[in-house]
C-alpha cells in the first residue's frame, strides 16, 4: 500500500509542479491515462486514483469522451472589477479587410467608454494559444472578440476558450467560428457568397467553372459549399480536378509557387476565388503567362476590396460588408456585457459588384450544357 500511495502521489506532485512553474495552465489538457501509465510505469488503477485525487482537490475537470483538463478554482475569483477593455484577437494586422473592421469596432466601443486590447495570431494555432493563455492569466478584459485561427481544422485551443467563458467573460467570434463552442458569431454569409459568385458566372454563360478555396479555415469550406450548390442547381458537373485547395502558407507563398493552380484550371473558362487576394494573384499569374482576362479566363473574387479596384484588370467581386461586421460585433458585445441575450449566428448578406473580369459566353452551340 505504501508503495502504491507514493506512486499516485508522485503523479499528483508532478502535476502540481508543472502548475507552479507555469508549464500547465487553465484549460490545458492533461496527458491521457495511457500516457501517464507509460510515463510513470504504473497501473491504470494507480493513474485513475491520482486523477481522482486531483479532481477532489478541484485541480482538474474530467470530461467524458474528451479527456482531463486543468482547472484552477482560484482564478474564478479574479474577475471582480470591470476593466472597460475589450480584447480583440484577429489574424493579421495588415490584412486588407481587417483595418476597417477594427476601426469600426473602436468607434462603437469608445462611445460606450471601452478601450481595445488588440492581438494578432498570424493565423497560427501556437500564437493563438499564447494570446489566450495570457488573457486567461491576467483576465484584464471584460469581453473578447476573436477571429479564429485556422477554423477549418481541429484546434487544441478550444479548452482555453471554454475556460475563459467559464469565468463569465463573453466571447464573440468574427468572420468564422469553432462549431464546438457555443459562442455567438458575426460574419459574412460565406456559403451565399460562394454561391452568388458561381451563379454570376453561370448567368454569363460559363459552364466550365473552376475554384480556388482555402482549406484551413471555415470560410473556405462554406464558400466552396456555395459554389457546389450553385453548379448542382444549374445541373453543371462539379469536377474535383477543377478545384485548387490552398492553405495559409500557400496563400502567402511567392507568385512563382502559385503557378500549379493554373494546371487545375486548364480547361476552365472561369474561376471563383476564395477572396480578392487570391483573385489578384491569379490574374497576375495569368497575365505573366499570356492568359488574357477575361477573354481566356473570367475571374470573380470575394470581399470587394481595393485590390479589385486597382488590379491591372479590375475584377468582379462579391461584397463583404466589413464595416457592418465590425459595428455588429462591437454592438453585440455591448449587449452581452449589459446582460442581454444575442442571436447565436449573425450573418450579413453579400452582393456582386461587377467590373471587367467576366465575359459573356454563348452556350447555345452546345445546348447550354458542358462538353
Amino acid at each position: 500500500m505504501e508503495e502504491q500511495k507514493s506512486k499516485y502521489e508522485e503523479i499528483v506532485n508532478w502535476v502540481q509542479a508543472r502548475l507552479d512553474c507555469g508549464e500547465l495552465d487553465q484549460g490545458d489538457r492533461l496527458e491521457s491515462e495511457n500516457e501517464l501509465t507509460a510515463i510513470f510505469g504504473v497501473s491504470r488503477q494507480t493513474v485513475r486514483h491520482a486523477i481522482s485525487v486531483l479532481d477532489n482537490r478541484g485541480m482538474v475537470d474530467r470530461r467524458r469522451g474528451s479527456g482531463t483538463y486543468i482547472k484552477i478554482p482560484e482564478k474564478q475569483e479574479r474577475k471582480i472589477t470591470k476593466t472597460k477593455r475589450i480584447g480583440i484577437v484577429t489574424t493579421y494586422v495588415n490584412e486588407y479587410i481587417f483595418l476597417p473592421i477594427i476601426q469600426e469596432m473602436e468607434r462603437v466601443l469608445s462611445k460606450s467608454g471601452y478601450n481595445m486590447q488588440v492581438s494578432f495570431t498570424n493565423n497560427s494555432i501556437e500564437k493563438e494559444r499564447l494570446i489566450l493563455k495570457s488573457l486567461l492569466k491576467d483576465m484584464a478584459v471584460d469581453g473578447i472578440i476573436a477571429e479564429p485561427a485556422r477554423s477549418g481544422l481541429p484546434n487544441p485551443n478550444l479548452p482555453l476558450y471554454r475556460a475563459i467563458m467559464d469565468l463569465g467573460v463573453p466571447v464573440i467570434f468574427l468572420n468564422s467560428f469553432y462549431k464546438e463552442l457555443p459562442a455567438p458569431y458575426v460574419g459574412l454569409d460565406d456559403k451565399a457568397a460562394g454561391k452568388i459568385a458561381a451563379e454570376h458566372l453561370l448567368q454569363c454563360g460559363h459552364r466550365k467553372i473552376g475554384g480556388i478555396f482555402k482549406a484551413d479555415d471555415g470560410q473556405g469550406h462554406e464558400r466552396y459549399a456555395g459554389y457546389v450548390e450553385a453548379l448542382m442547381e444549374a445541373e453543371v458537373k462539379v469536377k474535383g480536378e477543377r478545384i485548387a485547395w490552398i492553405d495559409t502558407e500557400g496563400l502567402r507563398s511567392p507568385v512563382e509557387d502559385f503557378h500549379w493552380v493554373l494546371k487545375r484550371l486548364t480547361d476552365c473558362t472561369a474561376c471563383v476565388c476564395y477572396n480578392d487576394e487570391v483573385a489578384k494573384k491569379l490574374i497576375n499569374i495569368c497575365l505573366e503567362q499570356g492568359i488574357s482576362i477575361p477573354e481566356d479566363l473570367s475571374v470573380v473574387g470575394i470581399d470587394n476590396s481595393d485590390l479589385g479596384i486597382f488590379c491591372e484588370v479590375p475584377f468582379t467581386s462579391v461584397e463583404n460588408p466589413v464595416n457592418d461586421l465590425g459595428r455588429t460585433a462591437a454592438l453585440k458585445m455591448m449587449e452581452l456585457l449589459n446582460g442581454h441575450a444575442v442571436e447565436h449566428s449573425m450573418t450579413l448578406k453579400p452582393k456582386v459588384i461587377m467590373r471587367n473580369s467576366v465575359r459573356m459566353i454563348d452556350n447555345m452551340l452546345n445546348g447550354g450544357r458542358e462538353v
